[in-house]
């Protein structure tokens, strides 16, 4: 399978195909052009697999879930000439996977480097949820140190960079709309960092990636955890730094570098989800609607508010009432 890598999304399912044909079309079609496997189902239930693909440069995202297999990469498909390194990191299940006399045990949270240039196999002898990240070997060899002694051994399921680069992709992946070429390119070059980090940098790629990498997932990680505790008034930079085990001047030097404040963001989301909230079909009183968007003052909610829409929350609630399209646009 080649696409361009300009973060694409693909999405292949085995519900997609009648189940006479599954395991045959499965194996040809996905296993063997996508993932330059061949695949062997185990047990008697009827196999099944799911996967999302994105391709960015240099690096593609697969996150999978799948029935109980057994997987080879053969001669004949390292014959292909692909040398990419794989991190795999197991969602939940288990994985039993070999390669160069080496074997590697992953449960949940546990990953491993792979080679896609040398034969070898991996067993899930359970259902599984895995992520694997493939990069070229030019790319991620370039600044991880020996990276060949990294292949098929277990990295810590604890590992920050590891668990900043989990973050890191479950935010891009959760993203609807099309990604911008800046954002793709960027996005990249930030897993590339945090990957390099969990397999043990160059000095040099630390140096990068501290800047680049990290500061992203870490302003990711604390852009997602105020989103999810809007509606609590005593969100606070010092709450959110406690949480993430950094400092509060760290977290206002991350949110510097993206051209706004850590307040100015808390509100601006808040003002955002009230919005959505007073356009709604069956809207809450607008008193309550600023309780839930973690405003504790209505007087304050009200005069935000207008600030930044310039119209009153009943102005926007009566308008959308009337089907004003344009006026429902206003919160983007």
């Amino acid at each position: 399978m080649s696409v361009k890598a300009d973060g694409r999304v693909f999405r292949f399912s085995t519900d997609d195909i009648r189940e006479k044909d599954r395991i045959p079309m499965w194996r040809d079609l996905f296993a063997r052009s996508v993932v330059k496997v061949d695949l062997e189902p185990l047990g008697d239930a009827p196999f099944r697999s799911e996967s999302v693909v994105h391709v960015l440069p240099d690096v593609t995202i697969r996150s999978s879930s799948a029935s109980a297999a057994i997987v080879h990469r053969t001669k004949p498909l390292v014959a292909d000439g692909d040398d990419n390194f794989i991190l795999a990191v197991m969602r939940r299940g288990q994985m039993v996977a070999a390669q160069n006399n080496r074997e590697v045990f992953i449960g949940d949270g546990g990953a491993y480097l792979w080679s896609n240039a040398t034969t070898g196999y991996s067993r899930n002898p359970v259902a599984m949820d895995l992520l694997t990240l493939s990069f070229s070997r030019r790319s991620l060899g370039a600044i991880v140190a020996d990276i060949d002694k990294m292949l098929m051994r277990p990295l810590p399921a604890q590992s920050e960079a590891l668990r900043l680069l989990l973050g890191y992709v479950d935010v891009l992946q959760s993203r609807q709309e099309p990604m911008p070429a800046d954002l793709v390119a960027t996005s990249a070059a930030h897993i590339h960092d945090l990957a390099a980090l969990a397999l043990g940098a160059t000095r040099d790629a630390a140096e990068i990636a501290a800047r680049g990498g990290v500061r992203a997932a870490r302003l990711l990680a604390v852009k997602a955890d105020v989103l999810a505790h809007l509606a609590r008034p005593g969100l606070t930079v010092d709450a959110i730094a406690a949480r993430h085990g950094i400092s509060p001047r760290y977290i206002r030097d991350l949110f510097g570098g993206d051209h706004t404040t850590f307040t100015d963001f808390v509100r601006e989301q808040r003002l955002r989800r009230a919005y959505v909230m007073l356009t709604a079909a069956a809207a809450l009183p607008i008193g309550d609607i600023a309780y839930k968007c973690g405003f504790g003052d209505l007087s304050h909610f009200n005069h935000s508010f207008r600030r930044r829409f310039g119209a009153t929350p009943s102005d926007v609630r009566a308008r959308a009432a009337q089907g004003d399209d344009n006026f429902r646009a206003g919160s983007d």
